[in-house]
């Protein structure tokens, strides 16, 4: 997996590449841990990912729970089969996804 970040202002823009699982779930956790704390929007660039496991569900629900109140979560480009993952699993109603 590969992440990117970008830091503006109050604003943090992630671009996810690879696969989101067991094994690189704590990377992206990491990744966003000292950011998070910091701004009021994350919009987290899905057009790459290829795969998510119910580990990377967990970090996305543990960063939707973050960001509640402090302001906004936002997923952007999923593909077929992970926007399909958050329909059956019913994140697609808890999270924001474009």
């Amino acid at each position: 997996m590969t992440i990117e970040k970008k830091l503006e202002g109050n604003k943090l823009a992630v671009s996810i590449k690879g696969r989101l699982d067991t094994m690189t779930s704590p990377e992206l956790e990491a990744a966003l841990h000292p950011d998070v704390d910091t701004v009021s929007e994350v919009r987290l660039d899905l057009t790459e990912l290829e795969y998510i496991s119910s580990a990377g569900l967990r970090v996305l629900l543990s960063l939707q729970k973050t960001m509640n109140g402090r302001g906004s979560l936002v997923l952007s480009n999923p593909n077929a089969d992970i926007r399909e993952i958050f329909d059956i699993t019913g994140f697609s109603d808890i999270l924001t996804i474009e």
